[in-house]
């Protein structure tokens, strides 16, 4: 039996397999979920060898969605989120649904706040195309290589998308990630990180890098204000408990980042900060947040 398999009906999968993974497939409507079965119920389902490997197997599928457990390895759920993305398919965090989204709550008055997001976005990146184009000439002057830098982060419904930025570090500065980060436990920020470059200092200092993000907006993927966009070696380390904030459709800034930012980095606490942000949403409110932002970039507030 194949990995995937093009039967319609959902059914688990029970191929050979190393029993270290012991998750369990089942297809609905292609809709392929990969859970974690009850102790009693454990089967287990094979490690991809490569991406390739995974690839070819999705191809050879009907399943057009893909819904992972929050529980997989960092690694693992990247290897599955790219392979998910050369064959076209979405992918999804399996997460616990929330009555807490202002897009519930409040549908017109959110509409009516993706609408001006879109003008504005539109007319920034007329307006601040020339500062694009001079950053970009900057990086890829003290460090030739890709200009942007692009990472796997959970978006609206736990759907992963790749953030857009202009690239701060050296050329292959993720599989450096865990190393200079160590045991932490608190969010991934390094205040002296050696993967920074000299233009990269500068650039992160004024959240310079965080500009090409306007792009993610125009594709529905992030807002101008709303929660932190989590990186995936954050988004495993959330509790149980607080998994339902990762519903939220993430924005460039937001509350966390105009009052504490990366002095606050204990996970579970700025999930409730963001938690408590969307309780109160208004179009006011995050109004006054693009305001204070303002400041908070031409200070450095926070920025490393």
């Amino acid at each position: 039996m194949t990995l995937l398999s093009t039967a319609n009906n959902s059914k688990s999968l029970q191929p050979d397999c190393d029993r270290s993974t012991p998750y369990m497939m089942k297809w609905r409507q292609k809709h392929l979920f990969l859970r974690l079965p009850p102790t009693s119920e454990r089967v287990c389902v094979a490690k991809p060898t490569s991406q390739d490997w995974l690839v070819t197997r999705l191809q050879r599928s009907p399943v057009q969605r893909v819904t992972l457990p929050p529980t997989m390895e960092e690694m693992e759920l990247e290897l599955w989120a790219n392979a998910c993305a050369q064959t076209q398919k979405a992918v999804y965090l399996q997460i616990p649904n929330t009555p807490e989204l202002p897009r519930k709550r409040n549908k017109l008055t959110w509409w009516l706040k993706r609408g001006l997001e879109w003008l504005v976005v539109f007319l920034l990146l007329l307006v601040l195309s020339p500062l694009l184009l001079a950053i970009a000439a900057l990086i890829y002057w003290q460090s030739p290589g890709p200009v942007f830098f692009y990472q796997w982060r959970v978006g609206e419904r736990g759907k992963l998308f790749r953030i857009c930025k202009f690239r701060t570090m050296i050329v292959g500065a993720e599989q450096l990630h865990h190393q200079v980060m160590g045991p932490q436990s608190g969010l991934h920020k390094h205040e002296h990180d050696p993967r920074i470059t000299p233009i990269g200092w500068w650039i992160r200092k004024y959240s310079l890098d965080e500009l090409p993000q306007l792009f993610n907006i125009l594709r529905g993927e992030m807002s101008l204000v709303g929660p932190r966009p989590w990186a995936l070696y954050d988004a495993v380390r959330i509790c149980p408990e607080m998994q339902h904030r990762l519903n939220a459709l993430p924005g460039i800034t937001g509350i966390w980042q105009i009052t504490t930012r990366s002095y606050l980095r204990d996970i579970n606490a700025v999930s409730q900060v963001d938690l408590s942000y969307l309780r109160q949403w208004s179009i006011a409110q995050d109004f006054k947040i693009l305001l204070l932002t303002v400041p908070r970039v031409i200070t450095g507030f926070g920025a490393f």
